[in-house]
């Protein structure tokens, strides 16, 4: 029966269109998935996942903006003034007739006024420049690893839900075959009665075991329906189009199995680079107010053109040109202690994400702990089970077969039944539970990676 199973399954993986849902209709076509096939869907279309990508992209602009004042910046002006009372320049002027001196004003400016120039600089040395430029691999690095680990908790809650689904899938397989053998039961043990070789109990027993398992059945099929639900969500698939999970159960067993040998390294795990990285741009900081005593430096230029004329037709038939070159130096000399202050909460901060490594590297510890001892009771427990179910089957022929021959009672046939389906469903459960202790092993050892 097993071997068929697995027959089966085989020319469902092989002959079924596994072609993605992508390249089909939402509303009408049913996607049939693997494991492997959900993860890569969910790295595409996850909205958790997009925001960080995106995170990552703005992060990218925002370096570009800080790098942008490296280049030379250039701007034009343009002024048009029209004086109703124009300003007045006293200037000293000869008397007449030789007998003095005396004053005179001047109109030193016409009615109507207009400039127009272009400036240009360029920063030759800038703290805050110079700190955006050594800042920005670690932002970048920074983003990237957010990112990673963002697709780290995609896999695993995918890998989770979709385990959690097939899990239900197989309970609802073994209670549907626990039906048909108590329909079998119950049809036996009334054909028994009708016969009067036993009385009304076997039937009525048998009755209320086979209602039992419908009840289970359709409560199972309801889990079925809320679990994909979520791992649509999860997916970020569309809730409307239908879901089928294609699965190996002989793969699902091989791939239970994992190296408990290896070794905890700390920087395998995305949570603590993530913190080095946080750890080295707080480090620029330091750098930056420790050197921000230094002054800026910047090459500045300009030409203008400038129009007079009282009026307004004839102001710009000539122009007064202006140019000039320099430099621009800025220095700070006293901020009220603003430099010292900032430079010395950059070092608190410093020490601050240390112990956050510090704590980060005990909480690592303990999460590996304590997903390795789940996985080894885990894997005991999967392979105890597994002994239990072909231990249960024999139990549960020799039984039937008693009871046909007379020898045994139809309480001896419900508690074996009750025993296989018992022993079956702790088995896949153990199975599930192995797989998804695994994942989260992985999680710990930092090994679980999107690719």
């Amino acid at each position: 029966m097993k071997k068929l199973h697995y027959l089966f399954i085989s020319n469902i993986l092989l002959f079924l269109p596994v072609a993605l849902f992508a390249q089909t209709p939402a509303d009408t076509a049913t996607s049939v998935i693997t494991l492997k096939q959900s993860i890569d869907f969910a790295l595409r279309n996850q909205p958790q996942l997009k925001q960080a990508n995106i995170d990552e992209q703005i992060n990218e602009r925002d370096i570009k903006i800080s790098l942008s004042a490296w280049l030379p910046q250039i701007g034009t002006t343009g002024q048009y003034q029209h004086y109703f009372q124009r300003p007045a320049q006293i200037a000293a002027g000869g008397g007449t007739g030789g007998t003095g001196g005396g004053t005179q004003p001047n109109l030193a400016i016409a009615h109507n006024v207009s400039t127009l120039g272009v400036q240009a600089s360029q920063v030759l040395y800038n703290n805050d420049v110079l700190q955006a430029s050594r800042a920005s691999k670690y932002s970048r690095q920074y983003y990237k690893q957010n990112t990673e680990s963002s697709k780290i908790d995609v896999v695993t809650d995918v890998s989770k839900a979709f385990y959690d689904v097939l899990l239900s899938q197989r309970q609802l397989d073994i209670i549907k075959e626990d039906i048909v053998r108590l329909r079998r039961s119950l049809k036996d043990a009334y054909s028994r009665y009708q016969a009067g070789v036993v009385d009304k109990t076997d039937y009525k027993q048998a009755t209320i075991a086979l209602n039992n398992s419908l009840a289970s059945q359709k409560q199972t099929q309801e889990a079925i329906k809320s679990k994909t639900a979520l791992l649509k969500q999860i997916m970020g698939f569309n809730p409307d189009k239908a879901l089928v999970l294609s699965y190996d159960s002989a793969r699902l067993q091989g791939e239970a199995v994992i190296d408990t040998n290896q070794i905890l390294n700390y920087t395998n795990r995305i949570e603590y680079r993530l913190l080095q990285t946080q750890k080295n741009l707080l480090n620029l900081n330091v750098s930056y107010f420790k050197w921000n005593y230094l002054p800026s430096l910047s090459a500045i230029g300009g030409y203008s053109l400038a129009y007079f004329n009282d009026s307004f037709s004839k102001m710009y038939n000539n122009a007064y040109p202006t140019s000039f070159a320099g430099l621009s130096l800025s220095i700070p000399i006293f901020t009220g202690g603003k430099r010292l202050q900032n430079l010395a909460k950059a070092r608190l901060q410093v020490q601050r994400t240390d112990l956050d490594l510090e704590n980060s590297r005990n909480a690592i510890n303990t999460e590996y702990a304590q997903a390795l001892a789940n996985y080894k009771s885990n894997y005991n427990n999967w392979v105890i089970l597994n002994d239990n179910v072909a231990l249960a089957k024999d139990v549960y022929k020799v039984v039937d077969l008693q009871y046909r021959e007379g020898i045994k009672t139809y309480l001896d046939v419900i508690v074996s039944q009750a025993d296989l389906r018992t022993a079956e469903l702790n088995y896949y459960n153990a199975l599930f539970q192995l797989l998804s202790s695994k994942i989260d092993l992985q999680r710990a050892l930092g090994t679980l990676q999107p690719e």
